[in-house]
């Protein structure tokens, strides 16, 4: 009973969240010392620098750790919103601000039928497993803007459109979100929303897209899936070595630009795996509502042998059931939370393929996490647990023992291996049961009702994603 009452009352999530995020602002705003090497100096230093650029009505093009669409500026710019701090403070008071926000709409999203308070609770939880690097970046903005996109969905999804387009100009991956949504209106929102604001960037800021370059130049950084071959060469005499290029900790030498082939390789494939969901789930009936099973013929009264005259039937008076039942392809095909589950599989994966994975890249994964949780007919638990843990272990890979994991010693390469474990195993699950809920088998495989892979379960009772 305890423990129930503290999931609907938000007296304790407040609670925990406030004496967690008051842990992260000490250890930020350095009162206290966080162990491994200092996570702000991105902030004090690197964001500083791009700030006074970006004041003059330029980009930082000439800088190649610039990496970013150009909505990221807005992210930059941000603490001038509080001139009466230093840049920095400014900045950590912010994605604190940021956070409590975040907290305040998946509180919402879990009120009501269908929904559950799991999701606030695992945004709590989930963000201070990663230490203080979550407050030291700028990706906690960019995972807010996700999870409204998200949450808005259901009943605005022209704004959920125009909330994607402006999460991928900030940082290109929230355009994932979209994958799940039905309907052609957010993806209509999110062309032309991000069109626009691209080109205004294009006509009004020089340099808006030389971040492209830059990104294609990168190597394969040191904590991604692919890096793990790497460290475990240079104990059989591998002859490359780990350096700081393009802003991070990257593996160059002999047979990096393979594996970085193969890394972007994955990933196609990853987009091909989804646009094959896409396209099935859409042509899969959608979950037969039973009110619109035929009713069981009744036993009718000998009617006169003089034909009745009968008005004409309008599409207005037939019964419910009929005009549910005229045709499958009218019937919403994503369920509330098919958005949330398809952007969270779409992250996992494009994440455990890119050739980088830094930490913060956690936090989308805990955010979209938290959006799944949100909904009790999820599919997504399993995936969400594992993804708690990998942030666990992140903490601990870096910034905690980071030395170890760049010489690649016993301890740091055990912490790659468990950490990119735990995803990937986190992306073919939710995968699979992304699939087994959402893609029914038509005519050409097993009877009508059938239970098995590929075949949805029961229908939910959430509302559809969009109705347009």
């Amino acid at each position: 009973m305890v423990a129930r009452s503290a999931g609907r009352s938000p007296v304790w999530l407040v609670a925990v969240w406030g004496a967690t995020r008051l842990l992260l602002l000490l250890f930020v705003l350095k009162v206290l010392v966080f162990p491994g090497p200092d996570v702000t100096s991105d902030v004090s230093v690197i964001y500083r620098d791009w700030y006074e650029v970006l004041r003059t009505g330029a980009f930082p093009s000439d800088d190649v750790t610039w990496q970013y669409p150009p909505a990221a500026a807005f992210a930059i710019l941000a603490p001038a919103l509080l001139p009466f701090l230093a840049y920095a403070t400014a900045f950590f008071v912010l994605a604190c601000a940021v956070d409590a926000a975040v907290l305040a709409l998946l509180w919402r999203a879990g009120r009501g039928s269908g929904r559950s308070p799991r999701g606030a609770w695992v945004w709590v939880v989930g963000v201070p497993l990663l230490g203080p690097t979550v407050y030291a970046r700028y990706d906690l903005m960019v995972t807010a803007v996700a999870v409204a996109a998200l949450l808005a969905a259901g009943r605005h999804p022209r704004v959920a459109g125009a909330l994607a387009a402006v999460g991928a100009l900030l940082k290109v991956w929230p355009a994932l979100v979209l994958v799940g949504m039905g309907g052609r209106r957010p993806w209509v929102a999110a062309a032309v929303g991000g069109a626009g604001l691209a080109g205004l960037f294009a006509v009004t800021m020089p340099g808006a897209f030389a971040f492209l370059t830059f990104q294609r130049e990168r190597g394969v950084e040191v904590e991604s899936l692919g890096a793990l071959v790497f460290h475990v060469a240079r104990h059989f005499g591998w002859e490359g070595g780990v350096l700081l290029n393009y802003g991070s900790m990257e593996f160059l030498g002999p047979h990096v630009d393979t594996v970085s082939t193969v890394s972007m390789g994955l990933s196609a494939a990853a987009f091909g795996w989804l646009l094959l969901w896409r396209v099935r789930a859409a042509r899969s009936p959608g979950p037969r509502s039973p009110r619109s099973r035929s009713p069981e013929p009744q036993p009718q009264p000998p009617q006169p042998s003089q034909p009745q005259p009968q008005p004409p039937e309008s599409s207005e008076s037939r019964p419910p059931e009929s005009r549910s039942s005229r045709s499958p392809s009218s019937r919403s095909r994503f369920a509330a939370h098919t958005a949330a589950d398809a952007a969270f599989v779409a992250v996992l994966l494009f994440t455990v393929t890119s050739r980088v994975i830094s930490p913060q890249y956690l936090v989308w994964l805990v955010g979209l996490a938290a959006v799944c949780r949100c909904f009790r007919a999820s599919r997504m638990r399993v995936p969400v647990a594992l993804v708690l843990a990998a942030s666990l272990v992140t903490v601990l890979e870096f910034p905690f023992l980071f030395a170890d994991v760049v010489a690649s010693t016993p301890l740091g390469i055990a912490l790659l291996a468990v950490r990119n474990g735990l995803l990937v195993a986190a992306a073919l699950v939710g995968a699979r049961a992304l699939w087994r809920d959402t893609v029914r088998r038509g005519s050409a495989g097993g009877r009508p009702g059938a239970s098995g892979p590929g075949i949805s379960r029961a229908p939910s009772a959430d509302s559809p994603a969009t109705a347009g």
